[in-house]
């Protein structure tokens, strides 16, 4: 007998609330368990009910869904999808712990709750077999609306992220000669910070896919911009590559690195899914190994399904450095693995040890 996914679904409005439920009520593998109403309902069922995952919303009245999740996981590490509005917020929720998250659709528009029933329901699966990482430190400021009971602040400031450590100046012909290509998925909002930052500001151009809906793209790389050494931004069609410089595919559009007289540019445009997704990390992979005629590497990170396995691969035959985030490290190891299984991956690292690998090279 399959053993089904039981799923706790947290929301404060009945009618949405009632909506996830019919709807996970109806997907094979899938258990509704219960639902609670607020965050304190949620910590009275969750040792009754026992859930492999919840869903959340995060703007709630009384305890919001960060705190909650800094006091539910360190103890109660149960997988976390994040259902939320286009709030920065849902960035201090995965810092915080949770494993992915999904936006709220327009209520009134049939399409969008049909998308995000098609999004929500493979992220609960994926869920079920992440690693929850509660976080180690404060994350983010709470938003002014979402106010902790008996906080008469209703702002919870937290200390400043640390900038990284100086780095020796890598020389100018490897900034003007190398190409540097992420990918990632599931748990790499958190993974990538992690990688980014402890990078130097002059570090060779770096083109980015993680999978994220549209809107969420351009907070990201906003928050990313302001703790990182390099500049971040969300990447504009037509936008050269240049040195100390990270460019995130926004959502909703496939993003490809090009030639375009003496520059490496993007180009983003609207597409059909490759892989899965878009944008894909097999687009942005596949064309820096076609069209990237300088040095080339090519990280893949946590995440599940196999979308950038075979455009790393496709890199490392065209001459390509490639590493692979290891298995100890990823919040669910399913990218990474297929690539390191079909020869992609160079080398394998931990979230941690990433960035090393990548300067060691560089220096090289």
């Amino acid at each position: 007998m399959v053993t089904k996914i039981k799923v706790l679904v947290v929301d404060d409005s009945s009618l949405f609330r009632q909506m996830i439920m019919d709807h996970l009520a109806a997907q094979s593998g899938i258990e509704v368990v219960g639902y609670a109403i607020n965050a304190y309902d949620a910590k009275q069922k969750i040792p009754i009910l026992k859930p492999d995952v919840l869903t959340l919303d995060v703007e709630m009245p009384g305890l919001n869904g960060i705190e909650f999740l800094k006091q539910l996981l360190p103890t109660n590490p149960i997988p976390v999808v994040l259902v939320s509005s286009l709030n920065l917020s849902v960035f201090d929720a995965l810092s915080a712990g949770a494993v992915d998250f999904v936006r709220k659709p327009d209520m009134s528009a049939s399409n969008s709750k049909n998308a995000f029933f098609a999004s929500l329901v493979p992220k609960i699966r994926t869920a079920s077999m992440a690693k929850v990482r509660p976080a180690k430190q404060p994350v983010g400021t709470v938003p002014a609306n979402n106010t902790i009971a008996g906080n008469n602040q209703g702002r919870i400031q937290a200390q400043p992220a640390a900038k990284p450590m100086p780095f020796p100046p890598l020389p100018r012909t490897v900034l003007d000669s190398t190409i540097i290509g992420l990918g990632a998925s599931t748990g790499g909002t958190e993974a990538t910070l992690a990688v980014l930052q402890k990078l130097p500001a002059n570090i060779p151009g770096i083109v980015i896919t993680q999978h994220m809906p549209e809107g969420f793209t351009a907070m990201y790389a906003q928050r990313l911009n302001r703790i990182c050494s390099m500049e971040v931004r969300e990447a504009k069609n037509g936008d050269i590559i240049q040195p100390g410089l990270a460019l995130i595919a926004p959502g909703g559009k496939q993003m490809e690195v090009v030639r375009s007289g003496r520059n490496y540019i993007v180009q983003c445009r609207t597409g059909a899914k490759v892989s899965g997704h878009c944008p894909s990390v097999d687009v942005l992979f596949n064309s820096i190994a076609q069209n990237v005629a300088i040095n080339k590497v090519g990280i893949i990170m946590t995440g599940m399904g196999r979308d950038g396995a075979d455009g790393l691969l496709k890199m490392r035959k065209n001459g390509a450095f490639t590493i692979g985030q290891d298995k100890e490290s990823c919040v669910v190891y399913g990218m990474p693995m297929v690539a390191f299984n079909i020869g992609a991956v160079c080398t394998q690292a931990s979230c941690d040890n990433i960035p090393s690998v990548l300067l060691n090279h560089l220096k090289k």
